[in-house]
């Protein structure tokens, strides 16, 4: 049996286990080492990021550095030759050398000075705009033998789209002696187990003389390699005072928002790593398990995009909305009812797990679960600026307190104390659930807003007659296919049965030449630039389109475009339906 480690959707390692004997693991254990896999997964994630942050501010102070000399000086070429040792000290080297211009500038141990037009060639094939390292050269570029004992090692850096400007440190041989758990060379006798490795005799240590090989370059040196090329890029296409200010300015906010980033989505994973990790009830399936975890997730999904779409908070009146949709069953069976408030970011997050655990129990035991139940929710603000929220859940079935608390009840009970500083009290009446929530001022706002004040639970979604849509041919231009798949999904679903997609700007232009779509699905930032030409196109051509996307309200749409309809990812199927046959009509 194997635990799998993902880092990054990648197998990093995994945990082997054996046996001599055949063992069969029950449900429970086999779920508990995969939890305890993927809660590994998460740590060693978060670490990675964690030293990625450190090892690119060092190098960031040095390449600061840089940029700021670069908008002082004419003669850029003088100012690289000048910060070879800089650039050394920042990268653990013995040598390093800059062909720049034709010219070789060199300091510490590097190649003969016959051999670097051979090197140059050899880094022309193999650093294509990226760099490239290797701790055995002589492997890669055979000539490098002859000088392997002064360099085996070499770190190549492109300074520029010119084929023969290259930043290259170098690190000498390091001659090692290593002790392998086995000769590889070795047979195996058939013994009283058959032929088979035995304790005993299989893991006798066997050397081996390592030579022409230097010190591995890390993944910190191969950023910081990435790092100097990005730099050295940008001396190179500076050209006036004003551009380097903005850049200036652009590197600031880029870093306290990769700060900021950063600090959020570590508290995202560890939020998730608690969720996954949490122990499961014995009578609990595993396709109960992942649903109810899907939903949990899914909750986090919505506060996460409300916060960000809100400037840091979100509508509490939205957050029910949404979370209670879903189960309205009749005009009446929901009551929602309160001021407009504006919850801040860290509110908005917990009561989004807790409506999301209420909601869910009230739709599986309660109110909701059956005909005619009926869901109150009311709150209101007092003097002192905090805000009382009551649910009252009236004719679903006779309630009785449960026997046992399990992960939900504690989300519902103590979030709001532990989390702000509230209080829970839930009370388990015959006649229906009744919870009492406390949620003190500094984490809400009143707000203003009439079509907030007195909210009521949206009517069930209907998805609008597509007549005009079924006989319509789509274009779909959307870089990720599980997103792509999932509209292809909700046409089908629509009998829209003529569907083209494509995953690039490029590839759309190539359809358009050969196909004329009625209407079409715009994804507005691609992975690779955004699709305004595409849309551009379809406007000349008189063809409809919308935009999609997931970012907010501030995504750039050029002026002249600014009459196309935007939906929000996740889609929607009833919006994106709606939309499509509007613009059709």
């Amino acid at each position: 049996m194997s635990i799998s480690v993902i880092v990054d959707g990648a197998l990093w390692g995994l945990v082997a286990c054996h046996h001599y004997a055949p063992r069969t693991l029950a449900m429970g254990q086999r779920v508990a080492a995969e939890m305890f896999g993927e809660f590994f997964s998460l740590h060693l994630q978060t670490l990675r990021a964690k030293h990625t942050l450190e090892a690119a501010e060092q190098a960031r102070q040095v390449l600061d550095n840089l940029l700021l000399d670069a908008h002082r000086t004419a003669d850029l070429e003088a100012l690289l030759r000048s910060r070879l040792s800089v650039f050394k000290a920042l990268i653990p080297c013995d040598g390093i050398g800059m062909a720049q211009q034709g010219r070789w500038s060199a300091d510490g141990l590097t190649p003969p000075k016959a051999a670097i037009p051979g090197l140059l060639s050899f880094a022309e094939g193999v650093a294509e705009g990226r760099t490239w390292a290797s701790n055995c050269l002589s492997m890669a570029h055979p000539p490098a033998a002859d000088y392997a004992v002064d360099v085996s090692g070499v770190l190549i850096v492109p300074m520029s789209q010119h084929p023969r400007d290259y930043l290259m440190l170098f690190r000498k041989e390091v001659v090692e002696t290593l002790d392998w758990a086995g000769d590889p060379n070795k047979t195996y006798e058939s013994g009283p187990l058959g032929e088979r490795l035995t304790p005993r005799k299989s893991f006798a240590v066997w050397k081996q003389t390592v030579h022409q090989h230097a010190l591995p370059w890390s993944e910190q040196d191969r950023q910081f390699g990435e790092a100097i090329r990005a730099a050295i890029v940008e001396v190179a296409l500076h050209n006036s005072e004003l551009l380097a200010d903005e850049r200036s300015k652009a590197d600031v906010r880029q870093r306290m928002l990769n700060e900021e980033l950063n600090h959020r989505v570590k508290n995202i994973l560890s939020l998730i790593g608690a969720l996954v990790a949490h122990p499961t009830s014995e009578n609990q399936t595993l396709n109960d398990y992942v649903a109810t975890l899907k939903g949990r997730i899914q909750a986090l999904s919505l506060a996460h995009d409300q916060v960000v779409r809100g400037d840091g908070g979100g509508r509490f009146a939205a957050l029910l909305e949404a979370e209670l949709s879903p189960y309205r069953t009749t005009a009446d069976a929901l009551e929602l009812r309160g001021p407009g408030l504006l919850l801040d970011a860290r509110a908005f997050s917990v009561l989004a797990l807790v409506l999301h655990e209420l909601a869910t129990n009230a739709a599986k035991y309660g109110a909701l679960s059956r005909a005619g139940g009926t869901l109150s929710v009311t709150w209101a603000v007092d003097a002192g600026g905090a805000c009382e929220i009551i649910w009252c859940e009236r004719g679903g079935p006779t309630v009785r307190p449960p026997t046992r608390t399990g992960f939900g009840s504690v989300l519902i009970e103590r979030s709001i104390p532990f989390d702000l500083g509230g209080s829970s009290n839930l009370e388990y009446r015959p006649e229906g659930l009744y919870g009492v929530f406390r949620i003190p001022a500094k984490h809400l706002t009143l707000v203003e807003d009439s079509s907030h004040d007195s909210p009521s639970a949206p009517a069930p979604v209907v998805l609008p007659d597509c007549a005009a849509l079924v006989d319509a041919c789509v274009l779909i231009l959307e870089d990720q296919l599980v997103i792509a798949v999932g509209l292809e999904q909700i046409l089908a679903d629509a009998q829209v049965e003529d569907v083209i997609t494509a995953s690039s700007e490029a590839e759309a232009l190539k359809l358009l030449a050969t196909q004329r779509p009625d209407v079409a699905v715009l994804d507005i930032n691609l992975g690779s630039g955004t699709s305004i030409a595409v849309a551009e196109a379809l406007t000349r051509l008189g063809i409809p389109f919308l935009f999609a996307t997931g970012y907010g309200d501030s995504v750039s749409i050029p002026s002249h475009l600014k009459q196309a309809p935007v939906v929000r990812k996740p889609y929607d199927a009833a919006s994106i339906l709606s939309n499509l046959e509007i613009l059709l009509g």
